[in-house]
């Protein structure tokens, strides 16, 4: 499994999106789109994210470009694991 899939994976099993997952590509977008992914959903995820890659997450890391589409949060992650 790819980090696509385990970021995708991680995503849907936080904010309870079920089938929704299935929907979701590397250009969907995230915050906006997805009600689930509130302030609350944000924290949710990224505390996950650390968890599972255990990687740390700075606040000031933390954007709305970030979480804008399924592909930037990945890419965010990948650049977290390869520091």
């Amino acid at each position: 499994m790819d980090n696509l899939d385990k970021v995708r994976d991680i995503l849907s099993e936080t904010l309870g999106l079920g089938e929704r997952k299935y929907s979701i590509t590397t250009e969907s977008n995230l915050l906006g789109s997805i009600p689930e992914l509130d302030s609350m959903g944000v924290v949710s995820v990224i505390t996950a994210l650390e968890k599972h890659f255990n990687i740390t997450i700075n606040d000031d890391e933390i954007s709305a470009k970030t979480f804008e589409t399924l592909g930037s949060l990945v890419s965010f992650v990948e650049q977290k694991l390869a520091n």
